[in-house]
């Protein structure tokens, strides 16, 4: 697993480009003597092991990587420039053809198990389109298990709550009209940069004083874009940014709230604000059912478990799959985030060593799940 890992890590490629990625697992998994199908949904695999049995389980994997320059200085840091594993999907890749390694050498289950290899993560819809190429038909499961590698959680630990876990998230753009001209004249210019300043802070207001103190959200600003010229206002500005709540009722108001703000406060600086959003992430919220076998199966193989920690802000569209079926989602701590080198950092790196511990955690939660 860990060469694995390291092949991946060092042959990184971004959502919707992850063609020698699923090669790669293809290869893998004829190597393994392990049935799959390729280009689900886009450049997903789709691998399976059946034994007889009615019951069926699926467990998921991402593929994709960021646009990252690496900083890591490892021997096996990625040969491709900008783009790098700085969430550690490598490895989770890596563990998933584990587990499919070791359910395929233990005797000791019966039933039907699908390994989804899945493209496009990062925001990009990679699990919406596996479900729009018919996955859950083609390869019917009753439930649905996955991880992700946390940093700062003890090495090994697994945590595996109820309900909410990782937030619902948009993409957020905002297109601020105004009328261009010299810099030195602005009482001729309707100005965007002044009211993308103003909207900017606005937008601050929202949670602070439209959302409960006791629900979470979140609205970040983080690309702004106008004119070339230090000389001339420029006709627009474009905002980008994200947007996130955990309960979809707070994720609505919550958008609500930025198309008034937006729109309101460009218009008392005479501009005109177009607001668009772009769905990418459904609310990860884990099945109570579903987490409770997950977590007695890795107390049963003798791993750390923990329920406690609070949900975070991040975003991950395993929670695209939790709509459709049963399922649950955890953390698995990754040790230490030295110097900071949290998940999307240019110095962060896999560790290795929960490799078996991620393998053994799926290939548990499987037979814990069709055995039950």
């Amino acid at each position: 697993m860990t060469a694995w890992r390291h092949h991946l890590h060092q042959n990184p490629e971004l959502s919707l480009h992850e063609a020698k990625t699923a090669a790669f697992v293809c290869e893998t998994l004829t190597e393994l003597g392990i049935r799959f199908e390729s280009g689900v949904g886009g450049h997903g695999v789709v691998a399976t092991i059946r034994r007889g049995g009615n019951r069926s389980v699926g467990l998921r994997a991402d593929m994709d990587a960021l646009p990252i320059i690496e900083a890591t200085g490892l021997p096996y840091a990625s040969r491709t420039p900008g783009v790098m594993h700085a969430c550690g999907h490598d490895g989770h890749t890596a563990s998933l053809l584990g587990a499919a390694m070791m359910l395929r050498d233990d005797p000791d289950w019966s039933g039907t198990v699908h390994f989804v290899f899945q493209p496009a993560e990062e925001g990009y819809g990679g699990a919406r389109a596996m479900l729009a190429d018919g996955m859950l038909s083609r390869f019917p499961m009753e439930r649905i298990f996955g991880y992700h590698n946390w940093p700062g959680l003890e090495a090994g630990t697994v945590m595996i709550p109820d309900g909410p876990m990782m937030a619902q998230g948009e993409r957020l753009g905002i297109t601020i009209h105004g009328h261009a001209g010299h810099a030195a004249m602005p009482h001729l210019t309707a100005d965007p940069v002044l009211a993308a300043g103003h909207v900017i802070v606005a937008l601050q207001s929202v949670v602070s004083r439209s959302v409960n103190p006791l629900e979470a959200a979140v609205v970040s600003i983080c690309v702004m874009q106008g004119a070339e010229a230090e000389n001339q206002i420029p006709d627009v500005v474009t905002l980008r940014g994200t947007f996130r709540a955990l309960i979809p009722e707070v994720f609505d108001l919550v958008a609500g709230r930025i198309r008034d703000v937006a729109t309101h406060t460009a218009a008392a600086l005479g501009c005109r604000a177009e607001v668009v959003f772009e769905r990418t992430v459904a609310a990860t919220i884990n099945h109570k059912d579903e987490a409770e076998l997950a977590r007695a199966a890795a107390a049963g193989i003798g791993l750390p478990v923990r329920q406690d920690l609070p949900p975070t802000m991040a975003s991950e569209d395993f929670g695209w799959f939790l709509r459709e079926i049963p399922g649950a989602y955890a953390w698995i701590g990754n040790g230490p985030a030295a110097e900071g080198a949290f998940l999307h950092n240019q110095f962060y790196n896999f560790n290795d060593t929960i490799l078996p511990v991620a393998a053994q955690y799926l290939a548990a939660t499987a037979k814990a799940a069709l055995g039950g």
